[in-house]
């Protein structure tokens, strides 16, 4: 007898399965997210930088993270970091350092550009006060870009969940990997299975990413406002 459609998120513990599926995602996304803002604001820095030779460094490292796909950037770190030091390094430890090296270089274009584009008068002005270059970016460049950088710093976050399925590629159980084992092991009772347990991963996405939507959009009203 086939199976209704539905019950299939239901039966037995896959919902459960779906959402510790979910909460793998979510452990690299946030992780990744949070050490790369942290590393992107220092790197933004550092990309204001005169120097040349600075420059074209921070250059290279971000024109090879938008280059290179990260799909093949995780193909490069799981297995080929792992086989040049003959050893095994796991998915999700892996996922974390490829999201993170994304999300650094990502990050500090962002804050390079909203650092730039504080009107120049401000920069002279601190200078004319005495402050220090560490004074001038911690107590007047670096509040304003912040705010600057709000937008653009939540749809880059949001970018890096919905990315994070990718990480199936490498072996990390996470929810679209559980989904498809379900699918696997249900599709020859409940041929419309598939629609049903993507459907529900659609609506799990859609809960964590939409709310940060919104808080991008009530953040730019009220520090534009």
């Amino acid at each position: 007898m086939q199976s209704m459609g539905i019950d299939v998120i239901f039966q037995g513990k896959n919902l459960e399965r779906l959402l510790g599926g979910l909460l793998v995602t979510c452990k690299i996304a946030f992780i990744s997210v949070i050490l790369a803002t942290i590393l992107g604001v220092i790197l933004g820095v550092i990309m204001t930088s005169k120097n040349k030779v600075i420059k074209a460094l921070c250059r290279l490292y971000l024109e090879a993270v938008r280059i290179i796909p990260i799909l093949v950037w995780l193909f490069i770190v799981y297995f080929g970091v792992a086989t040049a030091l003959n050893t095994h390094i796991d998915g999700v430890l892996v996922s974390i350092i490829v999201f993170v090296i994304w999300g650094t270089a990502e990050m500090g274009d962002i804050v390079r550009g909203a650092l730039t584009s504080i009107e120049k008068h401000q920069w002279e002005s601190s200078y004319a006060l005495g402050l220090s270059n560490g004074q001038t970016f911690r107590y007047i460049l670096i509040p304003q870009a912040l705010r600057r950088i709000t937008p653009g710093a939540i749809n880059l976050a949001t970018r890096m969940i919905k990315t994070s399925s990718l990480v199936v590629l490498i072996g990390v159980v996470e929810v679209i990997k559980i989904g498809q084992q379900i699918i696997e092991s249900s599709i020859l009772t409940n041929p419309s299975a598939s629609f049903w347990i993507y459907g529900t991963i659609f609506i799990l996405y859609f809960i964590i990413c939409y709310p940060l939507s919104l808080l991008s959009k009530y953040l730019e009203g009220k520090w534009i406002s």
